[in-house]
């Protein structure tokens, strides 16, 4: 099955240094769509989801390792995640495995991750020295410095979303303060999250009482970011808007969502706790 609990997470495991596939554990989007009714066949948003990976080794020819940085794209039009624990160990294989050259291991990476996704995976590999890596704050105006007083922390309260409808911006606002937590381990997850949109202007006190709100909730990352989306859209009519979350690593694991009223990819900002 691939449900939540019944992945590698909260489990004994054995880390294994050889390739595996199977090691790989996707999870269906559709289930938690449901609940926030999202049709997976007509999807109110594009995107994508950004994975980095920082803990990629593989042996070359002569058995010597080789480092590098991973990033893949992962389509929010795929009709799975994958979990991340199962990503680390499957990652972890090619530890003890020699490869051909770096595009060999990318034609690997992606035939696999494609597979368990269910759509086409994007790779790419970097040098770890390279400049590209550098930290980078996410662009917009930082709200966290709102004097609020907060006391709720879940479930997620999409009724403290609201617009001034006589007054039409574009803007975008940023938040260090997104935290939800794993729904099988119960770890938290941290995140800064970017939130962009042209229209009403959006209340700042109440979207930021509403991303505190998840500090309690139980989601994966992709989940979250999509149900920020569909609450905004919902709550404040935006006519154009993107979500965009950069969570802290796990595992040396970062995942990156990205949701969008318009086609196309955000930059791959490293942010100062990733």
């Amino acid at each position: 099955m691939t449900t939540p609990d019944h992945s590698p997470l909260g489990k004994t495991t054995i880390y294994a240094d050889r390739y595996d596939p199977s090691l790989l554990f996707p999870i269906p989007r559709q289930a938690k769509r449901d609940e926030i009714g999202v049709d997976g066949n007509a999807l109110p948003f594009h995107g994508l989801d950004i994975w980095n990976a920082y803990e990629l080794s593989w042996l070359d020819t002569r058995g010597k390792p080789v480092v590098a940085i991973m990033t893949c794209h992962v389509p929010a039009t795929s009709p799975a995640i994958i979990e991340s624990k199962s990503f680390k160990l499957y990652l972890n294989g090619f530890a003890g495995e020699r490869m051909d050259s770096r595009s060999a291991l990318v034609e690997v990476l992606e035939r696999d991750l494609s597979q368990a996704a269910g759509a086409s995976v994007e790779v790419q590999l970097s040098d770890v020295s390279a400049r590209d890596h550098a930290i980078v704050d996410l662009d917009g105006t930082l709200i966290d410095a709102l004097e609020l007083d907060i006391d709720d922390y879940g479930p997620p309260k999409s009724a403290y979303l609201h617009a001034d409808e006589t007054v039409v911006v574009e803007e975008t606002l940023v938040s260090n303060l997104l935290r939800s937590n794993c729904p099988v381990t119960g770890q938290p997850d941290w995140g800064s999250v970017q939130i962009a949109y042209r229209g009403p202007r959006i209340d700042a006190a109440g979207l930021l009482r509403y991303l505190v709100s998840f500090r309690n909730h139980n989601e994966f990352h992709e989940q979250c970011v999509e149900r920020i989306y569909v609450d905004i859209q919902r709550h404040c009519g935006p006519q154009a808007l993107s979500v965009y979350a950069r969570y802290t690593r796990r595992g040396g694991l970062d995942i990156n969502p990205f949701r969008s009223s318009a086609p196309g990819s955000p930059g791959n900002p490293r942010g100062a706790r990733q």
